[in-house]
């Protein structure tokens, strides 16, 4: 009786914790989404993925294309007209490990105002099970989900 009393004690722990790793998007009241049809990520060495990471990067561009906008690379912004400019969304992402857990945030800015107008942040954790690899996929996929919900194209 009392190791199946722990067995529940330990399903409810894992449960909780799992709760806590909650993904959210926050949004400017005053934009309106569906004007922007290009995004460009920006990789410099304030935005980056550790070296570590970088398998990782692919898919965090795969989460950013899930908005339906347009990628365009940032040494090609100047090519872009001016009502495409008015269009183009920056794209800034950071990736937070943990052994609590992982954190993978997605900013997206207007180009032309500097202005943020969403940020999608997605936390994911196995509790140090699965290993660091697992939950910086997890959360990719997650924040991949709430980009395509909150671009919806």
């Amino acid at each position: 009786m009392g190791k199946w009393i722990k067995n529940i004690f330990v399903f409810l722990s894992v449960l909780l914790l799992a709760a806590c790793t909650t993904s959210k998007s926050t949004f400017s009241k005053n934009v309106n989404l569906s004007k922007y049809e290009y995004a460009s990520i920006i990789n410099n060495d304030t935005y980056h993925i550790p070296a570590e990471l970088m398998e990782y990067e692919i898919q965090l561009f795969d989460a950013v294309e899930c908005s339906g906008l347009e990628l365009i690379s940032d040494a090609r912004i100047y090519e872009l007209s001016q009502s495409q400019l008015e269009k183009l969304l920056l794209v800034k992402y950071g990736v937070n490990v943990s052994l609590e857990q992982t954190v993978v945030t997605v900013n997206f800015i207007d180009y032309m105002t500097g202005r943020p107008v969403v940020s999608c942040r997605s936390a994911y954790t196995s509790l140090g099970v699965a290993g660091a690899e697992h939950d910086v996929s997890g959360a990719i996929k997650r924040v991949a989900k709430q980009i395509a919900a909150t671009f919806g194209k």
